[in-house]
């Protein structure tokens, strides 16, 4: 391990850049001729293929789940807490793989990308996605790897939304199947938020009916206070209260005084949206959150997630977090109770936390004990790494 690391951290980690050639038909009817994904992998495949693990991201996340890039080495992925040597996914056991999805704006092919038919980037342009789309780009990476079945498939949020799908639609390619924070669907409550975080893009003037790219400009205000909108959503009133409560970053209450009163809440939103706006694609968000919308485990089994689920062969691992408002604990509950009544293996934790629905990223004593003890019972089952029966 590189000094100044912490001993159970991946250390120093490089982003690798796989290209696919054979096209790729979506889900909307259309086809990519080709794509490229951003992928990172921590620990070591074993001689059987066996020990993989595939990271699904959230919404706005990417392919650095873990570690520290060189021209950023203060800063560990999105996951850190949880994957590493000793940590729940333990990568002195699991070979993992994180990538950036297919539509994303770090590297993956996506609206910042440039069509081959035009030399311009795709912008508005590019084709809509849905869930599985995701699924079947991310088997072919798999194929790449040489991987034909993941020891797990592990997702928060929108990715474990993903997870899902990889389970009822490529079921003979998922041992497990791990689903922390999600939905079967979206409730009402949630596309409504996505559609004010949209509008706020769309009104912004520089968003330029998403040409923006063409035109050299950024719809950064839209996109900060869509960010800024989510975020809220991702808290909960008692994590906002203990951190922020009312008290002002500047001004005072006191009358007579120029300096405009300003609260703590409102100066860490506004911060949380500038850093958004400057590494995210307006685009890619209006993309993600339609993907996040049209999301339907069941729907093409006649609103019936049981059914849904008795396609998967896996065995399942469903979280939840107490204060998640946003995908609540009656959300897992619904996802365990069909697949109970599937017949499929299924262990659930409702974790108590006061983080609201960022919980999942977090770090958790119990949740990393329930995650932790699932994912061990996973590495006991396979191979060490380098050897295998074949191997003598």
């Amino acid at each position: 391990m590189p000094d100044g690391f912490p001993k159970n951290s991946v250390g120093l980690v490089t982003p690798q850049l796989f290209r696919f050639e054979e096209p790729l038909e979506l889900s909307c009817g259309r086809t990519l001729q080709g794509y490229e994904l951003v992928v990172e992998t921590y620990g070591e495949l074993n001689a059987d293929k066996s020990n993989a693990v595939l990271i699904c991201h959230a919404l706005s996340g990417h392919h650095h789940a873990a570690g520290f890039h060189a021209d950023d080495d203060k800063k560990p992925g999105w996951w850190d807490d949880y994957i590493g040597p000793g940590k729940p996914i333990d990568t002195r056991h699991f070979f993992v793989v994180a990538l950036n999805n297919l539509g994303g704006c770090h590297g993956s092919t996506g609206p910042v990308s440039m069509n081959p038919d035009t030399g311009k980037p795709w912008g508005k342009h590019f084709p809509p996605l849905r869930n599985r789309d995701w699924v079947h780009s991310q088997a072919r990476l798999a194929d790449a790897l040489g991987i034909e079945q993941w020891a797990a498939v592990v997702g928060g949020s929108l990715g474990g939304m993903t997870a899902m799908r990889w389970a009822v639609e490529l079921p003979h390619r998922v041992r497990h199947c791990v689903v922390i924070a999600s939905a079967l669907k979206l409730t009402a409550q949630n596309i409504a938020f996505n559609e004010i975080a949209r509008r706020a893009i769309r009104s912004d003037p520089d968003f330029c009916d998403g040409d923006f790219l063409e035109q050299g400009k950024s719809p950064r205000n839209g996109l900060a206070l869509a960010r800024m909108i989510g975020h809220i959503t991702y808290l909960s009133d008692e994590v906002m209260g203990a951190r922020f409560g009312r008290e002002l970053s500047s001004g005072t209450f006191m009358r007579g005084l120029d300096a405009p009163m300003e609260f703590q809440v409102e100066s860490y939103l506004r911060y949380q949206g500038d850093q958004f706006a400057d590494k995210f694609d307006a685009n890619t968000y209006l993309l993600m959150t339609k993907i996040l919308d049209y999301f339907d485990l069941a729907r093409d089994c006649n609103n019936d997630p049981i059914t849904a689920f008795r396609k998967a062969q896996s065995k399942f691992l469903v979280v939840s977090f107490s204060s998640d408002w946003r995908f609540a604990p009656a959300r897992s509950r619904e996802i365990v109770n069909a697949l109970i009544a599937a017949n499929r293996d299924v262990v659930y934790a409702e974790i108590e936390s006061t983080m609201g629905h960022d919980s999942f990223l977090l770090p958790n004593v119990r949740y990393e004990a329930a995650f932790g003890a699932y994912m061990r019972r996973i590495a006991s089952t396979i191979e060490p790494r380098g050897h295998s029966d074949a191997a003598g």
